[in-house]
């Protein structure tokens, strides 16, 4: 049997009147949180290399549209049959330079089409539409890139560089009332700079946070070969044993 086909019928099964409660009572809302999880866990698969875990999480995300399909088909909203022919019709849609008679000569002008031809197809809608499901980064840099794409965007980095001094020195200034709008306006700044740079903004986040991660377990362990308990060592002392650290990790 076909593999993705066997994959719907457990699926159906466990849907079924005489199948699992647990999946029997899923909806589109229940499964919201799982299906973002899936999503990063592939994510974390890919960052660790690891061919058969990014084997096994592409499958768990699989799992979840083959659920959130199975749900609107006992509806007869839509079903698998739909998601795939939808996304299928798409993809030749937007790519004429494969499919049809245009020529592109690099991926930049890739995407500039794609952004035409979809804004042909949401015509009446803003050229810079939403994302707010996203992490708060993503969903940043992802609207920055959207109104570049249409020209709204610094000439240079180094107009970002000016835009980030800016903020900060409303940070230093504003008043408790004011702190988080402005510290808002220095985090979207400093997206803005990622972005201009060529880099996700979320993949650096991510790893700097790693990288403090990995630095703060190595001090703990500096601490208590000392005999000592974190919490009880003066500031002074774990910034200097931070920067050991620091040289080391």
């Amino acid at each position: 049997m076909d593999a993705l086909l066997e994959l719907r019928e457990i699926v159906a099964r466990l849907r079924a009147p005489d199948g699992c409660p647990w999946d029997r009572e899923q909806t589109h809302a229940s499964l919201r949180a799982d299906l973002v999880e899936e999503a990063y866990e592939v994510v974390e698969a890919i960052d660790r290399a690891e061919d058969a875990e990014l084997c096994e999480e592409l499958g768990d995300l699989l799992l979840q549209v083959v659920m959130h399909s199975q749900i609107s088909s006992e509806t007869g909203r839509f079903g698998f049959d739909e998601v795939a022919r939808v996304v299928a019709e798409k993809l030749v849609r937007r790519h004429p330079h494969v499919f049809g008679g245009t020529k592109l000569a690099d991926s930049d002008a890739v995407l500039r089409q794609w952004d035409t031809i979809k804004r042909g197809e949401k015509a009446g809608q803003s050229t810079v539409r939403d994302a707010p499901g996203l992490p708060a980064l993503m969903r940043a840099q992802k609207m920055q890139t959207r109104a570049a794409r249409v020209g709204f965007d610094w000439e240079n980095i180094e107009g970002v560089f000016s835009k980030i001094r800016e903020e900060l020195a409303e940070v230093e200034e504003a008043g408790q009332g004011e702190l988080e709008e402005e510290i808002g306006d220095l985090l979207f700044s400093v997206v803005n700079l990622a972005r201009k740079a060529g880099i996700d903004s979320e993949v650096a986040l991510q790893r700097a946070t790693g990288k403090f991660l990995s630095r703060f377990h190595a001090m703990e362990k500096v601490v208590e070969q000392r005999g000592e308990t974190m919490g009880r060592v003066k500031m002074e002392e774990l910034d200097a044993i931070w920067e050991q650290v620091k040289a080391a990790v």
